[in-house]
């Protein structure tokens, strides 16, 4: 990657000397690893693979056959694949059990503490329920999933000493209206995500997809930072991270392409508010930021509607609450809190 370029009025415009090292030596590429070479890595160690699914009935089993194929079946990488069905209303747990994962619905984890809803507690729920030292996430709405997702994310891992966390990027391509974007799926994380950490946590600017759903972790750290219920539970690990372990613990690898579903505007809107919210927490929580009023968490939104007698008017008034809510980490939480898991086989 390349850490200079010249602006509009000729200056070189550079990231800091620790962003460039970082760069350098903490970017990848998915290929670098096969398969066979991170079994002969992982010396006893154990993976676990979660899968956040909700009403993903169309993707989630090809992703999970073509986990269970290549890396549990032809290459003996994976030692658990979990998906973690969030409150589906289509058949994602039937569809998910049948590819040859195991199934938990997200309320049956950890039963005895309140229920909470979002990607997040997906998230936390299925690090709850697996055991593995190595933690694969990965989306259940992708498109195209090959085997190179997960080698990616383990390589470093399993290879390298000192690295903790690893994240996941990619092309992101947008079409609409017959037109075809390379790089414009990615609205949320360049209109909102990448621009207040630029200012707030420049250190980590480096990273092409800091929202990415695709990451990897060591058990030890992802069960010791706190997770966020909702979607900004991705750019909070990252500023708990760094600020705990340091840029050099992180690391990132080139997937090649992610397509999945694209949410509509409004759905993007209230998913700015819940990362906007996690990063004004975080200010605070770390000491760079003392807000005299908290800011409000109800989003007003406004929906096309068919106008009332004589009222002009088009649009409903749609309200959602982005009440940030956290769960601990999970290192905190009294074993005996559980109960039992049931599963679908």
């Amino acid at each position: 990657m390349h850490a200079t370029r010249t602006g509009a009025d000729g200056t070189e415009l550079a990231v800091s000397p620790e962003i460039g090292t970082w760069l350098e030596h903490r970017s990848g590429r998915a290929d670098a690893w096969t398969a066979a070479e991170l079994v002969a890595a992982k010396r006893g160690r154990t993976v676990s693979v979660v899968i956040p699914a909700r009403d993903e009935e169309e993707t989630v089993g090809e992703i999970v056959r073509t986990i269970r194929t290549a890396l549990v079946e032809a290459a003996p990488l994976v030692d658990e694949l979990l998906v973690v069905d969030s409150h589906s209303q289509d058949a994602t747990a039937a569809v998910a059990a049948e590819a040859g994962a195991d199934v938990v619905a997200q309320d049956d984890v950890l039963p005895a503490l309140p229920r909470h809803r979002g990607k997040g507690e997906a998230l936390w729920k299925g690090l709850a329920a697996t055991r593995g030292d190595l933690v694969v996430f990965v989306d259940g709405d992708l498109y195209g999933f090959t085997a190179d997702y997960v080698t990616g994310l383990l390589g470093p891992l399993l290879t390298r000493q000192g690295i903790d966390y690893v994240k996941g990027f990619y092309h992101r391509p947008l079409a609409e209206d017959g037109r075809r974007e390379a790089d414009g799926g990615g609205r949320v994380t360049e209109l909102v995500a990448r621009p207040l950490l630029n200012m707030f946590w420049p250190q980590l600017s480096g990273f092409v997809q800091p929202l990415a759903g695709e990451y990897a972790g060591r058990r030890e750290v992802l069960e010791a930072i706190p997770f966020v219920t909702h979607y900004g539970v991705e750019v909070g690990h990252l500023i708990d991270l760094v600020e705990w372990r340091g840029l050099d613990a992180l690391a990132q690898v080139d997937l090649g392409e992610r397509t999945h579903r694209h949410q509509t505007t409004q759905a993007l809107g209230r998913m700015s508010a819940q990362i906007i919210l996690t990063m004004l927490d975080r200010l605070e929580r770390y000491g760079r930021m003392s807000l005299s009023v908290p800011p409000a968490t109800l989003l007003a939104q406004f929906q096309r509607a068919v106008a009332g007698p004589g009222t002009g008017v088009e649009r409903d008034l749609v309200l959602t609450d982005l009440t940030l809510e956290e769960r601990d980490p999970l290192a905190r939480i009294p074993r005996d809190s559980g109960g039992s898991l049931r599963r679908t086989a």
